[in-house]
């Protein structure tokens, strides 16, 4: 079946970019002008995904957000016109799948959709099969990380990430020790032939140590090697 994507966003030249290119893509797109709109729509014919701009009149995406919580789990990626750390923590924590800041490349918010869409398929899938094995938990020294339900733990306490630093956290994590590249974390974490630049990768990792530094000021399993790329140290 064809997936449904709905945005919302008060910026008319973005919904009609990205739903021309949405579209291109093979997708179903709906469109919305302000949350307030979008809300009983997204509860009453909820799409497979919804992209949410946080800056909105009369109902911005945060509050959307958590309106749609109360009664759906529907996976969502914000929008944002600033990098802004407090609206990134919190609509994470109100359970946004990602996060993404404008401007932005309409390539990497489909390769972010697609992810989305796939992780979401393989946990129904897990979840519908009664004979399926569980998808196992992934427990290095203080790190615990658990796929099935993209839940992130260091010393017990959660770390919330976005779907992309998941990946690749899980992609270091997997091997501890072993170094991981740039090119070959971009590939776990850009697939669909999305091209990013190192300081991509960079900038996610920065992000990554600044999370988990917030649960652990000592914080220091993801390690630099210069030239090379990073590995898991395992404590």
């Amino acid at each position: 079946m064809t997936p449904t994507i709905a945005l919302v966003d008060d910026d008319r030249n973005i919904l009609t970019s990205v739903s021309i290119a949405l579209q291109s893509e093979g997708f179903a797109v709906r469109v919305y002008s302000d949350g307030e709109s979008a809300l009983k729509a997204l509860l009453d014919n909820p799409p497979d995904l919804a992209v949410l701009d946080i800056k909105m009149p009369r109902m911005d995406g945060m509050e959307l957000l958590r309106r749609l919580r109360e009664k759906s789990s529907i996976p969502t990626i914000f929008l944002t016109s600033k990098d802004d750390e407090l609206d990134e923590a919190l609509g994470l924590a109100m359970g946004a799948d990602d996060y993404i800041t404008k401007p932005f490349s309409q390539r990497l918010l489909i390769a972010r959709i697609r992810a989305i869409l796939r992780r979401t398929e393989a946990r129904a899938t897990t979840e519908d099969a009664v004979d399926a094995p569980p998808i196992e938990k992934i427990v290095r020294g203080r790190l615990e990380m658990d796929p099935a339900r993209h839940r992130v733990q260091w010393d017990g306490r959660d770390v919330t990430l976005t779907v992309t630093e998941f990946l690749i956290l899980e992609a270091l994590a997997q091997r501890p020790g072993f170094v991981k590249s740039r090119d070959q974390l971009m590939d776990t974490a850009y697939q669909d032939d999305v091209y990013v630049d190192d300081r991509t990768i960079d900038s996610h990792i920065k992000r990554l140590r600044r999370k988990f530094r917030q649960v652990d000021s000592e914080f220091k399993a993801i390690e630099t090697l210069y030239g090379v790329g990073y590995r898991f140290a395992e404590e």
